[in-house]
């Protein structure tokens, strides 16, 4: 589905970032529909990404790193996946700089290029509440700080400080700030780099 939560102006936050997502797609041989279909966008909408004309929101990049089996950190240009260094295990506090998409906030809290993607994220109030996102593979997160709204289905769930939710992300699923000053969450997705990544809903 398309997100309308997309924002302008994605040079000045992200540098290169439409460049490297044009990069991608051909990598992959998909086409503009081809490519836009997997992630329930318009193709217009993924031109105007790659163009830079607009700024992608973090559900958005999960959904594009899935489509091209690439960490989320690859399209973000913080790190080439050809690169033979071993990385170090540990995740130190304050590594990595954090960055916003489509609002959120997110820093790094684990290592790029595993078949899980860990983040700190940050979600305001009131940014991306009427966004429903439906994808394969799976999530967890575990509330830090403030007040979650997890929908799932029908279902609606209030997070608090210390409470967890581990689903199936196929279930369409909406994360919300419950209050002032948002919410702070680890959160923990599979990316999914098999043709099981084609059964995204739109």
């Amino acid at each position: 589905m398309d997100s309308d939560q997309d924002t302008a102006a994605a040079g000045e936050d992200l540098p290169g970032l439409g460049a490297r997502l044009r990069e991608r797609r051909l990598s992959s041989r998909l086409t503009l529909e081809a490519a836009a279909a997997r992630v329930g966008l318009s193709p217009a909408h993924l031109s105007r990404l790659e163009t830079a004309k607009r700024q992608p929101s973090l559900p958005v990049l999960l959904g594009l790193s899935r489509a091209y089996g690439v960490p989320m950190e690859v399209l973000l240009g913080e790190g080439g996946e050809a690169s033979p260094v071993v990385r170090a295990p540990v995740v130190r506090a304050g590594e990595g700089e954090p960055t916003s998409a489509g609002g959120w906030t997110y820093r790094p809290a684990g290592v790029p290029g595993r078949a899980m993607q860990a983040l700190r994220v940050h979600i305001p109030v009131r940014v991306q509440d009427a966004v429903v996102r439906v994808h394969p593979g799976e999530e967890w997160l575990h509330v830090l700080q403030g007040r979650l709204l997890l929908t799932l289905d029908r279902e609606q769930h209030r997070l608090d400080p210390g409470d967890s939710a581990h689903f199936d992300s196929m279930r369409p699923h909406r994360l919300v700030a419950a209050g002032e000053p948002g919410v702070e969450l680890l959160f923990l997705h599979t990316l999914l780099q098999s043709p099981t990544s084609e059964l995204c809903l739109h």
